[in-house]
């Protein structure tokens, strides 16, 4: 796992850390010395820590002018044990929510396994995009199922064009505009 890398290739058009208005603001990442782990497995150094023991991220991307952020996952998103979703929502959402952000791309590749415990913090979060949605991309089979197990499918969209999208090769606001075009093809039928 210590070789899995944040996607880095849209780095020369933004970095989280260098983003005053990111949660992840000041933060310095080292190439060569791994401190963090999921369980015994250290991981990549520019994975940012959101203070679960097991879940990691890394904001790829955010557009306040277009309300729009891109945050990749890492690890195993364990709601049951650490309420990594209540984590994520205090630490990193609300903040960015707060800012005007409405539209949030989750990558879920490397979510390697997800364990439940409710829904709430998935549907307040929900609620507080008005004027925008949650959009998973390329969640591992395994993981959606179990999320899906407990409804919150009804809060993050997949499925679809959204399980094999090559996100890598869209410029972000391409990808934005490709994300928005599988939705309002969804909604019309």
């Amino acid at each position: 796992m210590h070789d899995i890398e944040p996607y880095y290739s849209w780095r020369h058009i933004y970095t989280a850390e260098g983003d005053s208005a990111s949660p992840f603001y000041g933060r310095e990442y080292s190439e060569f010395t791994f401190s963090e782990r999921v369980y015994d497995h250290f991981i990549h150094p520019q994975w940012d820590n959101i203070g679960s023991p097991t879940l990691f991220l890394k904001l790829l991307y955010c557009n306040y002018d277009e309300q729009f952020a891109v945050l990749e996952f890492m690890g195993e998103w364990n709601d049951c044990l650490y309420n990594d979703v209540m984590t994520l929502k205090r630490e990193v959402i609300d903040l960015l929510l707060a800012e005007g952000i409405q539209k949030f791309l989750l990558v879920g590749e490397n979510v390697m396994n997800f364990h439940y415990s409710d829904d709430c913090y998935y549907e307040e979060w929900a609620d507080e995009t008005i004027d925008g949605w949650i959009a998973g991309v390329n969640f591992q089979e395994h993981v959606k199922r179990e999320m899906a197990s407990i409804g919150i499918d009804q809060y993050i969209f997949w499925g679809g064009d959204l399980d094999e999208l090559p996100w890598r090769t869209f410029k972000p606001q391409d990808l934005m505009l490709k994300i928005e075009t599988i939705f309002n093809r969804r909604l019309k039928f």
